[in-house]
């Protein structure tokens, strides 16, 4: 946990975590002794198709999860994952579960259904327009990045449906496998929260109050018009938009700290990006203008 300037409480947490109980290479126990040794306050472990209940271990808070890997191989015919975490019971549902029922057994069972890796999974935005009740989307998975495709980024995706008004919260996991350094640890969510309960993880994810990141701290907030962000030592951001082309949205610098940005009359979304000197991003959550 860290504490703003303003006396707020921030919580670091992973989302998307896989143990030996799948196909991740961990035990739940070494797992949560790992991410706990790296400043984690929480994690969610989240096997495939297999509920992960909520407790402690290792002192470190977990939080209840699983993945849904739906589909097989093929992204031209259909494949989506779907992580549902915080859920107060397992979901006793078949493999071949339609996507949209179950993100609402999801919900009923009182958790957040998160879109997993869009760009790895080579989703649609029509695919992911059709679907109701996500609670967040992951803007970056640390494992697509490592050894089956190279796409852990999935911003145009998410600018892309921002540009027909469908947003969402972005949250980044390391969706964890291998434990080599690579996909573990790497990519979180920092939580405002009074403190570190289910509850109060969950309505904020719910809520968009939260940033992602790999390591910078980033506090954006929106006053009148202006997007103001305030963020640990960084060499570049950018002001990502609906616009083509609009000045004032990228800058450059040894030590970036803050930023204003007023949008121009046509822009109807923004979120920022900021990058630090070690290659690391953090990315706010999408402020709808219009």
């Amino acid at each position: 946990m860290i504490i703003d300037k303003n006396g707020n409480k921030w919580f670091k947490v992973g989302l998307h975590v896989h143990t030996n109980r799948s196909d991740g290479a961990f035990s739940p126990e070494a797992a949560a002794r790992r991410y706990k040794e790296e400043g984690f306050d929480a994690v969610a472990l989240t096997d495939h198709w297999i509920h992960g209940d909520e407790g402690e271990l290792e002192g470190l808070k977990i939080l209840s999860g699983c993945e849904y890997n739906l589909g097989a191989s093929d992204t031209a015919v259909d494949v989506i994952h779907i992580v549902g975490v915080g859920m107060t019971s397992p979901l006793d549902v078949p493999r071949d579960i339609s996507r949209q029922e179950l993100i609402d057994k999801i919900n009923e069972a009182g958790g957040i259904a998160i879109l997993a890796h869009p760009a790895w999974s080579l989703n649609s935005t029509q695919q992911i327009e059709s679907l109701h009740g996500f609670s967040a989307l992951e803007i970056y998975n640390s494992v697509s990045d490592v050894c089956q495709s190279f796409r852990p980024y999935s911003g145009i995706i998410v600018d892309l449906l921002a540009n027909d008004g469908y947003i969402l919260p972005l949250v980044a996991t390391d969706d964890t496998h291998y434990y080599e350094g690579e996909d573990d640890c790497k990519s979180f969510v920092m939580v405002r929260a009074e403190s570190l309960t289910r509850e109060n993880i969950l309505n904020a994810i719910r809520n968009g109050d939260f940033y992602a990141s790999q390591g910078p701290e980033l506090y954006t907030r929106r006053e009148g018009n202006k997007i103001i962000a305030d963020f640990s030592e960084c060499v570049k951001a950018c002001f990502m938009s609906n616009g083509a082309w609009v000045a004032g949205r990228v800058h450059k610098g040894e030590c970036l700290t803050h930023l204003e940005y007023e949008p121009a009359p046509f822009e109807k979304w923004v979120r920022l990006e900021v990058y630090d000197k070690y290659g690391n991003t953090a990315w706010s959550n999408i402020f709808g203008l219009r």
